[in-house]
């Protein structure tokens, strides 16, 4: 019996190229397996092998997304596999991304199995985790001895054609597909065992998992906002002109923070957007209209507010985790609130 044949994509950084620096890599494909390779090919067995690698920088997915995605189907294509693997991702957030979109085309333009792998606060999982079968990891490439073997015997599953009856059972994150079962005892039954089993501190599984949502409790207004200092932060990738800090056009790793002390406008000659996820003609045209330092100047003015803080932070929130988000937040609100700021306006896209 012939092994199946298995396509396998990792990024730049997996594929020993390098971190950041060489995140705008074009698609490459290379014959046999290489990095998380070696050990994903000896856990699908004698079964399955790796008979091409598919190596593509982060960035230059992300950013250049239906042509890359064209591309590495074609090489996908041309080898011929009876599977296809991407990853595992973790955390990274356009690495998962990339992902989860090349698995999602593998399935509906090849029609054979594809099987990715990530953290669940990954936005990859956000984006694909209805269409695509991934695997749930660790947040960091720590967790590779737990993440692979999982991944081998899943895929084998999936290339065989067996069905995935319990996806948590499995390490899946489940796809929020809902099917009718038989079982023995009737829904009443089972309701009240497990409230019987929640009263008495007992491990249970409720068959109707809700949504988990981070709820904030809003602040009290601003007393005398006359005398108010304001800043502004944004998710909407306003940063000067040349993007000096390099924030990443989707999946941002970073923020900065910029002076607009003495700023009254901000221009098309001295700023613009780092975003990727919204056409940036309109905000490279007038970066006020994402930042509206020109309003906030003219409130100062008017005395309807006290001052606007001569630092403004940006990042960008196209596939951004929420992990990575609640980090930068943490820490550029503690240097707000150590220049006594009172309140912060956040602006979006």
């Amino acid at each position: 019996m012939s092994k199946l044949r298995v396509v396998h994509y990792i990024n730049q950084f997996f594929a020993g190229l390098g971190g950041e620096e060489k995140a705008d890599v074009k698609p490459e494909i290379r014959e046999g397996k290489i990095g998380p390779g070696m050990a994903l090919e000896a856990a699908l067995g004698g079964e399955a092998e790796i008979v091409a690698t598919v190596v593509c920088g982060d960035s230059y997915f992300n950013e250049n997304m239906d042509e890359a995605s064209k591309t590495i189907l074609d090489m996908i294509k041309q080898q011929r596999p009876d599977l296809f693997i991407a990853g595992p991702a973790f955390n990274a957030g356009r690495y998962g991304v990339a992902c989860g979109a090349i698995c999602k085309a593998v399935s509906r333009e090849l029609g054979i199995p594809a099987v990715t792998a990530m953290y669940v606060e990954n936005p990859g999982v956000d984006l694909y985790r209805k269409e695509v079968a991934i695997v749930k990891t660790g947040n960091s490439a720590a967790d590779m001895r737990n993440a692979v073997p999982t991944i081998a015997k899943v895929a084998l599953k999936l290339a065989r054609g067996e069905e995935i009856k319990d996806p948590a059972a499995e390490g899946l994150l489940e796809k929020g597909v809902r099917k009718n079962l038989f079982v023995d005892a009737r829904g009443s039954e089972r309701a009240v065992d497990m409230l019987l089993a929640k009263l008495k501190g007992q491990e249970f599984t409720t068959e109707y998992p809700m949504p988990d949502f981070d709820r904030v409790a809003p602040n009290a207004a601003v007393k005398g906002i006359g005398n108010a200092k304001i800043a502004l932060v944004t998710s909407g990738g306003i940063v000067p002109k040349g993007n000096p800090d390099s924030i990443e056009a989707s999946s941002a790793s970073k923020y900065g923070k910029y002076d607009i002390n003495g700023v009254i406008d901000l221009t098309s000659e001295t700023f613009q957007t780092a975003h990727g996820g919204y056409d940036p003609v309109y905000a490279n045209e007038d970066p006020d209209r994402v930042l509206p330092v020109d309003v906030l100047r003219e409130l100062e003015n008017e005395g309807v507010i006290g001052q606007l803080h001569r630092y403004y932070y940006s990042t960008v929130g196209n596939g951004t985790s929420v992990g990575n988000a609640k980090k930068f937040a943490s820490e550029f609100a503690k240097e707000l609130k150590a220049d006594g700021v009172d309140a912060v306006i956040l602006t979006s896209t």
